[in-house]
């Protein structure tokens, strides 16, 4: 599953893309939402208790904020592993590119389900914003949300591919692949 530079007979260098599975993108997306799903409901069990009638941004703690990056950092790290595990890369390049798709393919069901009513189930933070500054904070909290669950993704994947995390490894390791030689 690694792009591979081949060499035709005219001399001309071409690459070989890598090829995408599909289906371990999908399943890797869905267990990033499944995952989100699960920690946004266990935060909200945990603060449930700590709610005011009125949630504010002045009312919202520094814990909380955290809590909702944190979960989404892995959350995305179970879909990045899913994905990369499922596709089956030894390589961890192609592992990541899988779990990157996969963070891809999770952004728009998480627009849909935010914009079908169940932006409060995936993150404690949504609420109803009063003021431009709380809809100014609540996407700023969601971008940085989805920024660190890339993160998370690339992490995923990477530790899928079963390649030690060092960036000098690269340089070390042996091909999985012979180019072909054509004489």
């Amino acid at each position: 599953m690694q792009a591979q530079r081949e060499i035709t007979s005219s001399g001309e260098d071409v690459w070989a893309p890598w090829p995408v599975n599909w289906t371990a993108v999908w399943i890797g997306a869905l267990a990033a939402l499944a995952a989100a799903l699960i920690f946004s409901l266990i935060g909200t069990a945990a603060g449930a208790q700590a709610m005011k009638s009125v949630v504010s941004w002045k009312t919202i703690s520094i814990v909380t904020i955290a809590a909702t990056i944190c979960a989404a950092f892995f959350a995305f790290v179970i879909g990045g592993w899913v994905a990369g595990k499922i596709a089956g890369p030894r390589h961890a390049e192609p592992a990541i590119l899988h779990a990157t798709i996969a963070w891809l393919v999770a952004l728009p069901l998480l627009f849909a389900a935010s914009s079908a009513g169940a932006g409060g189930i995936f993150s404690p933070l949504v609420a109803v914003p009063a003021s431009p500054d709380a809809i100014r904070n609540t996407a700023l909290a969601a971008l940085l949300s989805l920024l660190v669950g890339l993160i998370g993704s690339v992490i995923g994947g990477w530790m899928a591919s079963g390649e030690p995390m060092t960036l000098t490894h690269y340089r070390t390791r042996r091909p999985i692949y012979a180019p072909r030689r054509e004489f």
